[in-house]
C-alpha cells in the first residue's frame, strides 16, 4: 500500500451545501498529502430530483447516497462525502462507513423573516420543515401552528420563505453556517426544544470496506469525540429500524470520560413523545445506544415504530 495516496476522486452531490462539504474534505485530505491530487466527481442523486414528495414517502436517505455508491464500485470514486444524518445505519456490503469528521453546531435552527421564535408565531401560522422529528416535536409543543412539508436544497427553501409560503422554516444549523448564511438564523432550537436526528451536524465519508488503503489515508481526518457519539447516536436507529419514515431523535455529548444520550421516539402529530436518556463510558458508545434503544422499547415505542412501519409498506 501507498504511504501517501497520488490521486483521490470525491463523488458528491451537486447542490450547494453539498459541494461546501466536499471542497472541505477535499482541502483537509490536500493539507495532509500536498502532493496528491483531489478531484471531485459531482453527481445528481434521485433524492436530489424528486422535490414534490417528503422523503418520508419515496424512500428515505439511501436516495442521496446510492449514486455515489455507483460511482464508488465501478471505480469513477475513491470516496464520497455525506451529511452523517443523511447515511443508513447500515450500509450494506461492500460499503462502510470509513471516517467521522468533527460535528458542527447539532442544533435546528428557526429561519423566519418576521419572528425570532415559535412563541412568537401566531395561531395559524405555517412552518415549513421535511423531517417528521421536527415534525411531531413542534406539533407537540405548539399546537396552534400549521406544520407544511418543505423540500429542495437550502437555497429553494430559503426562497420558499422568501416568497411568504412559510411563516418560519426549520433548518439544520451547520448547514447554513457552512454556505456563510448564519445571518438567516434568527434563533436556534434547544435540544430540549428540538432533540436532534442521529449523526446531525457531522460530515461522514464512505468507500469499499476493502480498500485498506483509503481508510488509512482517510484517518487523520476522524474526530474521536464526534465517533463516539456517532456510534452512540446510530446505534439506537440501528436498534429501532430508525429511518426518515420514523419521527426518531437521537443525541449524544460527551462529558469528560462519559457520553450522555437522550433520544425520542414520537407520533407524527406529536400527540405522544417517548423518551429516554443515559450516561455510560466512551468505549462503550455502541451499548449505551443499545441501552437507551430499549428504554424507548420498555416505554412503549415499538407499537408507535410497527405502525409507522407498516404504513411506509402500504405505500
Amino acid at each position: 500500500m501507498q504511504s501517501t495516496p497520488a490521486s483521490l476522486v470525491i463523488a458528491t452531490r451537486a447542490s450547494r451545501l453539498a459541494l461546501w462539504q466536499a471542497e472541505h474534505v477535499r482541502d483537509r485530505l490536500t493539507s495532509l498529502y500536498p502532493g496528491c491530487k483531489v478531484s471531485l466527481l459531482t453527481l445528481t442523486t434521485r433524492g436530489d430530483q424528486i422535490l414534490d414528495r417528503t422523503l418520508s414517502k419515496i424512500g428515505g436517505k439511501g436516495l442521496f447516497i446510492k449514486e455515489l455508491e455507483t460511482a464508488l464500485l465501478d471505480g469513477r470514486a475513491d470516496l464520497a462525502v455525506h451529511s452523517l444524518k443523511d447515511v443508513p445505519v447500515d450500509l450494506h456490503d461492500p460499503f462502510e462507513l470509513s471516517v467521522v469528521l468533527e460535528r458542527d453546531d447539532p442544533r435546528d435552527a428557526l429561519v423566519s423573516n418576521q419572528y425570532d421564535t415559535l412563541d412568537q408565531l401566531p395561531a395559524g401560522a405555517v412552518v415549513g420543515t421535511s423531517s417528521l422529528r421536527r415534525e411531531a416535536q413542534i406539533r407537540a409543543q405548539y399546537p396552534h401552528l400549521t406544520v407544511r412539508p418543505l423540500r429542495g436544497n437550502l437555497d429553494t427553501r430559503l426562497g420558499k420563505l422568501d416568497k411568504n409560503d412559510y411563516a418560519a422554516i426549520i433548518l439544520a444549523a451547520a448547514g447554513l453556517k457552512r454556505l456563510g448564511l448564519e445571518s438567516r438564523i434568527r434563533g436556534h432550537l434547544s435540544p430540549e426544544q428540538s432533540l436532534p436526528a442521529a449523526g446531525q451536524g457531522a460530515l461522514g465519508v464512505e468507500a469499499l470496506a476493502g480498500r485498506a488503503d483509503v481508510r488509512a489515508w482517510l484517518a487523520p481526518l476522524a474526530c474521536p469525540a464526534t465517533s463516539a457519539c456517532a456510534i452512540a447516536e446510530r446505534s439506537v436507529s440501528r436498534v429501532l429500524g430508525g429511518s426518515c419514515q420514523v419521527p426518531l431523535a437521537a443525541f449524544a455529548q460527551v462529558a469528560g470520560a462519559s457520553l450522555h444520550l437522550r433520544a425520542l421516539v414520537a407520533e407524527p402529530d406529536g400527540s405522544r413523545i417517548i423518551r429516554a436518556e443515559s450516561s455510560g463510558p466512551i468505549e462503550s458508545a455502541r451499548q449505551l445506544g443499545e441501552h437507551v434503544a430499549q428504554a424507548l422499547l420498555d416505554k412503549g415505542a415499538g407499537p408507535i415504530l410497527a405502525r409507522l412501519s407498516a404504513s411506509t409498506a402500504d405505500n
